[in-house]
């Protein structure tokens, strides 16, 4: 979140600062696709988008392999003493085989399916891998399209509706899209003037089935599913669980781009009516050690731990748990729960794709692949696992995770939407009263901004200042 929201503020004022009348928006990886769209929505022009596209998948001995998801995997295989190192750098290097972001449903993937879900970009964005040709005949698209847009004056806050965002919502379910999309776009719509709120992402996606099997989710990657019809296919199939007239970028409603998309492959895309996973999207978590709210992801969690109860390991900050997760001594087996604090908008700063904590050797060594761990951090879309993300407030801000200690017993329930810390009142406020705030080595600049004015990860970590559009009036002359 430090660099996304300084590259939205680059965004706004280059929009700004320039006699420009229409925006194309080139994006990729997982943060430069929110940055720009926030950016850009906070000026308000006629504006389209355009995502890099997917690598083509990776292969590893016959296999094929995901980037990211991959990783994960093999890295804990490194560490259970499973898969020598010099395997998994050679399966790293096969893992990247053409230009493109990650093929996986990570942030990446995501997002570019939230562009093409919100109506801001041309059907087919999201998953044209980034080396076929096709991609290139969307960018002349999409050139073509802007200077209509600009003639008919469609703005992005045309477009960015209420309806579009609950579409965005539903389809991200459907997808078993990143948890991250829920930071960005609750910060989108805050830039556009759109309400858009944490419990929204539970009340409209969770009851919602995961139709797309994916990694890290699922089995398959991003060529597998452009080949299989795409977004197109799965907005189709949702049917009227969307707002099928809602306006997208070509003047057409997503109704109508879909109404005639055809599914080659169900065992990619999914029917609803005989989905990958039942009730899979975002869940919102309340409790004490959550009071605004915290989000796991079922579609890639273990079953039987969304209703765990365990004694607390505690990480004061990522350095503490490097320097000790390895340790044979480390009083920790898989029925704990391990806990991460100062990863958040504040205490990293900038909120680090961290918490899809490694697990501990010996833990591994049992073949036990997840345990519960809760964090203020992110975790990467391409990851996996039981993982509690987002707690808000934050340990750095004050929240109740700044006072879990070594051996407090944790709850979690996710069918009843809860998390807490089995610690009275009395004593959290006395561990209150000797609780210190972390300092940060650097106290000045852009850094100093930021970590004065993030919002919390409920309200999508952007900085307070930049909540709403300003438009794009022309500047002053500046001679």
């Amino acid at each position: 979140m430090l660099f996304r929201n300084l590259a939205s503020m680059d965004v706004e004022e280059s929009i700004r600062g320039n006699p420009i009348d229409g925006v194309v928006l080139l994006m990729g990886c997982d943060k430069t696709t929110p940055s720009l769209l926030m950016g850009a929505a906070s000026c308000d022009l006629p504006t389209i988008s355009i995502s890099g596209g997917p690598m083509l998948n990776g292969k590893f001995k016959g296999k094929d392999i995901g980037s990211g998801t991959g990783v994960w995997q093999m890295s804990e295989s490194v560490r259970a003493g499973e898969m020598k190192m010099e395997q998994f750098f050679e399966a790293e290097a096969c893992m990247h085989c053409s230009h493109g972001h990650c093929m996986t449903m990570g942030t990446a993937s995501t997002m570019a399916s939230m562009v093409e879900a919100l109506g801001m970009g041309l059907p087919s964005n999201a998953a044209i891998p980034a080396a076929d040709s096709r991609r290139y005949t969307l960018c002349q698209l999409a050139g073509r399209r802007i200077v209509e847009m600009v003639r008919e004056n469609l703005t992005m806050s045309q477009i960015l509706t209420r309806k579009a965002f609950e579409n965005a919502i539903r389809i991200n379910a459907a997808i078993g899209g990143s948890t991250n999309a829920v930071i960005h776009l609750i910060a989108l719509a805050k830039r556009i003037g759109v309400p858009l709120e944490l419990d929204d992402w539970d009340r409209l996606g969770h009851d919602l089935p995961c139709l797309v099997n994916l990694q890290p989710s699922g089995r398959y990657l991003m060529e597998e599913f452009y080949y299989a019809g795409g977004l197109p296919v799965v907005i189709k199939q949702l049917g009227n669980l969307l707002h099928n007239d809602a306006l997208t970028v070509n003047g057409k409603t997503i109704g109508e781009n879909c109404a005639d998309a055809e599914n080659y492959n169900t065992d990619v895309i999914k029917p609803l009516d005989n989905p990958l996973k039942q009730k899979s999207g975002i869940a919102v978590l309340r409790g004490n050690l959550c009071p605004n709210g915290a989000v796991i992801k079922p579609s890639a969690a273990t079953p039987k731990l969304m209703k765990h109860r365990g004694r607390a390991v505690v990480f004061e900050d990522i350095e503490d748990f490097h320097s000790r997760i390895d340790d044979e001594k480390l009083d920790i087996d898989e029925n704990c729960v391990m806990v991460l604090k100062n990863c958040g908008p504040k205490g990293y700063p900038g909120m680090a794709e961290v918490g899809n904590m490694p697990l501990p050797p010996k833990v591994l060594r049992k073949g036990i692949t997840d345990m519960v761990r809760i964090s203020d951090g992110r975790m990467s879309g391409t990851a996996y696992g039981t993982c509690v993300l987002h707690i808000s407030p934050e340990a750095a801000a004050g929240g109740i995770l700044a006072l879990v200690k070594n051996g407090d017993m944790i709850e979690l329930d996710v069918s009843a939407r809860k998390l807490h810390l089995e610690v009275d009142e009395k004593e959290l406020s006395q561990r209150k009263k000797q609780w210190k705030p972390p300092v940060h080595s650097i106290n000045r600049g852009y850094f100093k901004l930021y970590v004065d004015h993030v919002l919390q990860a409920h309200e999508g970590a952007d900085l307070d200042f930049l909540v709403g559009k300003s438009g794009a009036p022309i500047p002053r002359q500046s001679h």
